[in-house]
């Protein structure tokens, strides 16, 4: 029997995931309306637009690797070269996100921006270094699995 916490975070993952292809196809007309009230976002609806949309796509895609490793812990099959693969995709996705973030610096500069950047680059390193450690378990893993 799966665990409340297992059920919650698969919920929650597919309602990230669902959601954020929704939000992400949505942004320009959030920033056209969020212009309404700050002049900044209403004169630059289209640079903010491919910026917040490339990162939406990238973010979307993570959380989809994300679901992808969780299909993995619910058959009890975590260690495999699949969920290598996913980890160095997130790694590589951060990256990108931290990279775009900072072409935001050039249209719109906020403390949350500088933020967002070195969440981003933490979470690739972290990614990386995570997938290495995966790969090093998976040849563990079957290692162990010839000589049983």
């Amino acid at each position: 029997m799966k665990n409340k916490l297992t059920v919650f975070t698969k919920g929650l993952l597919d309602f990230m995931f669902f959601s954020g292809i929704l939000t992400t196809i949505l942004v320009p007309f959030i920033i056209r309306f969020y212009g309404r009230y700050n002049t900044y976002f209403a004169e630059n609806i289209w640079p903010l637009s491919v910026i917040f949309v490339l990162s939406g796509i990238l973010a979307v895609l993570i959380i989809g690797e994300l679901r992808k490793m969780f299909r993995s812990v619910l058959n009890e099959n975590c260690f495999i070269h699949e969920n290598v693969i996913a980890l160095r995709r997130m790694g590589t996705y951060s990256f990108l996100i931290a990279l775009i973030t900072c072409c935001r610096l050039f249209v719109y500069v906020t403390p949350a921006v500088l933020v967002v950047i070195l969440v981003f680059v933490i979470a690739g390193l972290f990614s990386k270094v995570l997938s290495r450690v995966f790969d090093q378990a998976v040849t563990y893993k079957e290692e162990n699995d010839l000589t049983i």
